[in-house]
């Protein structure tokens, strides 16, 4: 059996929910990506393999739970602006728990809906 870093685990679980969670235009996929220093959430039409919404915590400074909370309210306040009423989640390989679902709380407290969730 082989033995996996961390990465490369991630990155095979990341690959396994991505051949479920699909975005369209309507109902886009919502992608999360958190590091030690930074977070970052898009929304992408993966039917036109266009990124619809962005945003990060590159001025936040610390990436805390408050701060991808923010993130979160902050996404959302600009999708809503581009005329997005729901997401999926793409949680990226990552436990949902801690600063990638205060993300997608902060997106949902926002206004949007999430159409379904990947496990």
């Amino acid at each position: 059996m082989k033995i996996l870093s961390r990465k490369s685990a991630r990155l095979q679980r990341h690959k396994r929910i991505r051949k479920r969670v699909n975005g369209t235009a309507e109902c886009p996929r919502l992608s999360i990506m958190v590091s030690n220093r930074s977070m970052y959430a898009q929304l992408i039409d993966d039917e036109a393999g266009r990124t619809l919404v962005s945003a990060n915590s590159l001025k936040q400074g610390n990436p805390t739970v408050d701060a991808a909370k923010a993130l979160g309210e902050q996404l959302g306040s600009l999708a809503k602006e581009a005329g997005i009423e729901c997401f999926v989640t793409d949680r990226g390989g990552f436990r949902f728990h801690g600063r990638v679902k205060a993300i997608v709380d902060g997106v949902l407290a926002s206004g949007l809906s999430n159409g379904k969730e990947a496990k």
